[in-house]
C-alpha cells in the first residue's frame, strides 16, 4: 500500500512513517491509495471530497476539541479520529481487521 502523509508537524509525521513502515507500507510523494490529512490544514475537507471522488481513502485526524472539523472531514467521505487515535487508525486502514 502506498500512504501520503498530509501533515505539516515533522514529529507527528515521523511517527506515522514509523506506523507505515512497520505496516510493510510505503510512503509517498503521488499517487497514494490512501491518505493521511490534518483536518486543520487550509482547504483540507475540499481536498478530502476531491480525493475520495477519485476512489482513493482518507484518513482525517485532528484536535478532539476541533469536532466540527472532524465531523465535516466525516461528512466530505473520510474516517476521521482525534489525534490521540490516529496512530491506531492508520494501523487498522493498511490491514483491516476480517
Amino acid at each position: 500500500m502506498r500512504v501520503l502523509l498530509g501533515t505539516r508537524d515533522l514529529l507527528f509525521r515521523s511517527k506515522l512513517g514509523a506506523v507505515v513502515a512497520a505496516a510493510g507500507a510505503e510512503v509517498v510523494a503521488a499517487d497514494a491509495d490512501l491518505v493521511v490529512l490534518d483536518v486543520e490544514a487550509p482547504g483540507a475537507v475540499e481536498r478530502i471530497r476531491g480525493l475520495v471522488s477519485q476512489g482513493v481513502a482518507v484518513l482525517a485526524f485532528g484536535p478532539h476539541v476541533r469536532a466540527e472539523l472532524l465531523r465535516a472531514a466525516r461528512e466530505a467521505g473520510a474516517t476521521a479520529v482525534p489525534n490521540s487515535q490516529v496512530e491506531d487508525a492508520l494501523r487498522q486502514a493498511i490491514f483491516p481487521e476480517p
